[in-house]
């Protein structure tokens, strides 16, 4: 490494400024780093946080929601509106729309962009819920109140048919699974979730693919239709890394960056963090790729920390965290940490057809996950028995009466 990398003066610049590059950019400030942050955003607004997208921005209780983050007096020079186009990890180039910027060390953080369903683009009242101009164009269509059909009853999906109900719309929700969450969560969990759509007002329609959608319908593969005024797609998202094509930058089976144990990548002064990389776990002795919000917030500080250790000489941090998301739907706080397989041993706490409940996964006698809807003090603990890799009682694990920090074995 030259003089020059290992010195203060090191520029550093970061691709996306989403959750993760924001946080990683403020990050290296907090743990010393002087050099230069280049941060840059393909959108033209403010930096701003997603999760409000889905309901405060939709119903027009929030403007938007950028990050009280003041990038001048953290010294962050800041780029919108210019889209990454490509690395050339050799000269240490990161090519953009308005041109190359040269890095001493950068970080990739595009996150992820949304699934688009397929026959559908360009198809008038079509949309998708990702970004600050998406909850934008969404909000009129929830206020004239319109018949919308959601296609996919995954976290978005069911997100948006909350708002969209709260808003008074007529709602019906088509799956192609057999039940809301399938990708997620194994069918005696994700049951009892199906009856908050009727709760709520909303059609759960499962067992059913899209063929086709026209203006103002939805035709099904069975050959029924549907009135909308507007289709929400919600079947998913991948890493947005097709502009690292040809970088020689090692992506995954999901077209995920894969990154090592310390967020780096495969190419030297490369780091990789939040929707748009995977990492391997010691904890779950596998590799993971996490779309959530507090993986956007947690991994920053592992780069930044190892930025600023690489020019000093310190041991490298390495990230391996218990990952957690939450999701408000249907008038219910859905909270989830850690990780599950279908090999799992599956306890419940608690009564699902009641308001409040938690399923926990049990792994050779350790909680690996757990999963608490309106249980805020089961999920708080849980993610600390898992930190922990505490042995846990299975009978007073049942317990919904107790403490979960009281059932450790």
């Amino acid at each position: 490494m030259s003089e020059q990398r290992q010195s203060g003066a090191r520029r550093a610049v970061i691709a996306g400024a989403g959750m993760a590059g924001v946080q990683t950019a403020v990050a290296l400030r907090e743990q010393g780093f002087t050099g230069g942050v280049t941060l840059i955003g393909a959108e033209p607004h403010q930096p701003y946080d997603r999760p409000p997208l889905s309901k405060a921005v939709l119903l027009g209780t929030a403007e938007g929601s950028a990050f009280d983050v003041d990038f001048e007096a953290l010294g962050i020079e800041l780029h919108l509106g210019r889209e990454a186009l490509g690395v050339r990890p050799g000269d240490h180039v990161l090519d953009t729309a308005a041109g190359p910027e040269p890095y001493d060390v950068l970080v990739l953080a595009t996150g992820a962009e949304p699934l688009r369903l397929p026959g559908a683009e360009g198809v008038p009242g079509v949309h998708l819920l990702r970004t600050l101009d998406d909850a934008e164009r969404l909000r009129p269509v929830l206020a004239r109140q319109h018949d919308i059909v959601v296609v996919g009853a995954g976290w978005i999906g069911a997100e948006f048919a909350t708002a969209a109900r709260e808003a008074g719309c007529s709602v019906t929700v088509v799956e192609a699974a057999d039940r809301p969450l399938a990708g997620v969560l194994p069918p005696e969990v994700a049951a009892p979730m199906a009856g908050w759509y009727a709760d709520s007002g909303a059609v759960l329609r499962t067992h059913a693919r899209v063929r086709r959608v026209e203006p103002g319908t939805v035709v099904l593969d069975d050959g029924s239709t549907l009135p909308a005024g507007a289709v929400v797609v919600g079947i998913g998202a991948r890493p947005a890394t097709d502009w690292l094509a040809g970088s020689g930058i090692e992506l995954g089976v999901h077209r995920e960056v894969v990154a090592d144990a310390h967020l780096r990548t495969s190419a030297p002064d490369v780091y990789a963090v939040g929707d748009c990389a995977s990492f391997p776990s010691g904890r779950y002795g596998e590799r993971l790729l996490v779309h959530h919000w507090d993986n956007a917030l947690q991994g920053p500080r592992t780069v930044a920390a190892n930025i600023v250790g690489s020019a000093t000489g310190e041991p490298l941090a390495a990230y391996d965290p218990v990952p957690y998301f939450w999701s408000e739907q249907f008038g219910r706080f859905v909270q989830y940490a850690g990780h599950h397989t279908a090999t799992d041993t599956v306890l419940w706490r608690g009564d699902p057809s009641g308001p409040a409940w938690s399923v926990c996964w049990l792994r050779e006698g350790r909680l690996a996950a757990l999963l608490a809807v309106g249980r805020p003090r089961d999920l708080a603990q849980g993610r600390r028995l898992i930190e922990a890799g505490a042995a846990m009682d299975p009978r007073l694990l049942a317990d919904p009466a107790l403490p979960l920090k009281a059932a450790t074995a």
